[in-house]
């Protein structure tokens, strides 16, 4: 598909920018993960569970910042591929611990490799300094912790 170019009278909006900038990532993110059997959303669930050891869905859907029945059903559509396993907490009864499967783990690694890739052609029209540059500003942006990553594919 050919974009046109944007109306000269927009380019210097934030909000326009970071609309499209979104739709032409979230696009290619789509294409990228395709292959894998997940979407983006569900990338994040399995990073998020690969980076701890014991997550409740809450605590999970905490740090993913999403609502608790969003969850449930990223969770529900995970565990339906294999990719993840709910079983309780041995420390609390009440809690549903979920983990990834060695089928997700395995996910995990080729679709972290396809968005990797996927990025980096992305943020290709960028000098590797001004992508690096990009990245911090929108990690301070939304208050996250600097990556100690160097490089955006670490992102």
């Amino acid at each position: 598909m050919t974009r046109d170019a944007p109306p000269e009278v927009l380019t210097s909006r934030l909000g326009y920018l970071f609309k499209h900038a979104h739709l032409r990532l979230a696009e290619e993110s789509a294409r990228a993960l395709a292959p894998h059997g997940i979407d983006g959303r569900e990338l994040a669930v399995l990073a998020v569970l690969d980076a701890h050891d014991e997550l409740s869905q809450l605590e999970a859907a905490g740090k993913l910042g999403i609502d608790r029945t969003t969850m449930v059903a990223l969770i529900d559509t995970l565990e339906g591929k294999e990719l993840v396993e709910r079983r309780r907490s041995p420390s609390d009864r009440r809690k549903n611990i979920v983990q990834l499967t060695a089928a997700g783990r395995e996910r995990l690694r080729g679709a972290e490799l396809a968005r990797q890739e996927m990025e980096r052609r992305f943020l290709a029209p960028l000098s590797s300094t001004d992508a690096t540059r990009l990245v911090r500003s929108l990690q301070a942006l939304v208050g996250a912790p600097a990556s100690t990553g160097h490089a955006p594919d670490s992102v």
